[in-house]
């Protein structure tokens, strides 16, 4: 693949795949105005203006403080690249069911909860954070797929949380009203349409014996309610089903459409059209960004200095066993193998190591950022840890100092 070269172009150019290779890079006019504005305005700021990773964390800002701002644009731009790296990896080992491009669409789509979940205070950069929140959602995408296509409608109603069917209805549409009576019917069903002694995958519809029992289920608990509206018949409550069904598994497919998808009845014109307009960029939120990015890279060069230092104290074997695991990427069996040692070893020690460098990045956090170590901190640090160990061996194998923002 052609790799992108310059702010402008990282921020203003999506992927273009042909028969499921890359083929070449697309503008979009809107962003390429709006980047260039920036980087006029902040020509003054030679070290700052020059740096992809300096302006990640400033559309982020901006995305925080305008949720309609041209800035998702911006950082769905800058993360293709990394996104596209993902989709080939994962979709090079399950070709004969995914694309390469089926996994960047599942993996892009979620740019969105990345940005919702990324932290800046915690996390060393938004590429490193994306590649492994990437890579988690087409694996968990795969996995719910593989649920939904080897059950019928029956057996996946079986085997979903409530959560799920609540998520997968909303999603559909449904108001809280509808949603409540489905909910009801769902858990009527599923507990008198047992599935002890059948094959839980390919579970058959409940005869007509069973659906009159959920129905008079269903019709007493919909009397306890604030709300018991008209009693259910069997077919009522067979539509509901079905329609519960279907919506999970939407839910489970989500839909994806590009932005250059043509606007429904009409002959010209596409998505990127009626995105929001550009927002005027501020030369002070630049600066000031400036001022703190330079303040930040001071203190994660003293950590990574920190971490890369313990790295090195550790013993030959431990230092070994990060290297196969971070530039190899051997699973833990194959570790055990090379190493000659048994699995469940390679796995303690591996997360001995993890806890031994954790607890000095949380002592760092602590003393540098004044972060107490609360749970949901400790969890964005850990995750810190892993976006760190991957920048450090991965710059390692080019054989470059590795630059923590």
């Amino acid at each position: 693949m052609q790799t992108r070269q310059g702010i402008i172009e990282i921020f203003s150019t999506f992927l273009q795949f042909d028969a499921d290779r890359f083929s070449g890079w697309v503008t979009d006019p809107r962003l390429r105005r709006s980047i260039k504005k920036c980087l006029e305005q902040s020509v003054n700021l030679e070290k700052t203006r020059e740096k992809d990773s300096f302006w990640a964390i400033y559309w982020h800002k901006a995305w925080q403080t305008e949720a309609n701002s041209i800035a998702a644009d911006h950082l769905s731009a800058y993360l293709q690249e990394v996104c596209y790296w993902v989709a080939s990896k994962i979709g090079l080992n399950f070709k004969s069911q995914y694309s390469v491009s089926d996994c960047f669409q599942i993996a892009i789509s979620r740019i969105p909860k990345i940005l919702k979940n990324f932290n800046s205070e915690y996390s060393y950069h938004l590429k490193s954070y994306a590649e492994l929140a990437f890579e988690g959602f087409i694996k968990d995408a795969f996995r719910q797929r593989h649920e939904a296509d080897i059950c019928n409608d029956w057996a996946l109603l079986h085997k979903i949380s409530r959560k799920r069917l609540v998520d997968g209805l909303r999603n559909a549409g449904f108001n809280s009203q509808i949603i409540d009576s489905y909910v009801l019917a769902w858990e009527c069903f599923k507990e008198l349409h047992s599935t002890e002694g059948k094959k839980t995958r390919q579970l058959v519809k409940p005869d007509t014996s069973t659906w009159q029992a959920i129905t008079n289920l269903y019709n007493r608990q919909k009397l306890h309610q604030s709300t018991p509206g008209i009693a259910a018949t069997p077919s009522t409550l067979e539509k509901w089903l079905s329609s519960c069904g279907k919506a999970v598994r939407d839910f489970l497919y989500p839909k994806t459409i590009s932005a250059d998808t043509p606007i429904a009845g009409q002959e010209t014109g596409s998505l990127l059209d009626i995105l929001p307009a550009d927002t005027e960029t501020s030369l002070l939120a630049i600066a000031i960004l400036q001022e703190e990015e330079a303040e930040k890279q001071k203190k994660y060069s003293k950590l990574s200095q920190i971490l890369t230092d313990a790295i090195a104290a550790l013993d030959t074997q431990s230092q070994e066993l990060l290297q196969v695991y971070y530039v190899e990427h051997l699973t833990q069996q194959e570790i055990a193998n090379r190493l000659d040692i048994k699995q469940y070893t390679v796995s303690r020690r591996l997360s001995n190591i993890k806890r031994s460098l954790l607890l000095i990045l949380i002592q760092w956090s602590v003393d540098e950022l004044h972060i107490s170590p609360a749970p949901n901190v400790l969890d964005a640090v850990s995750k810190s840890l892993d976006e760190w160990l991957n920048n450090y061996y991965s710059h390692a194998t080019h054989g470059r100092k590795m630059e923590p923002s």
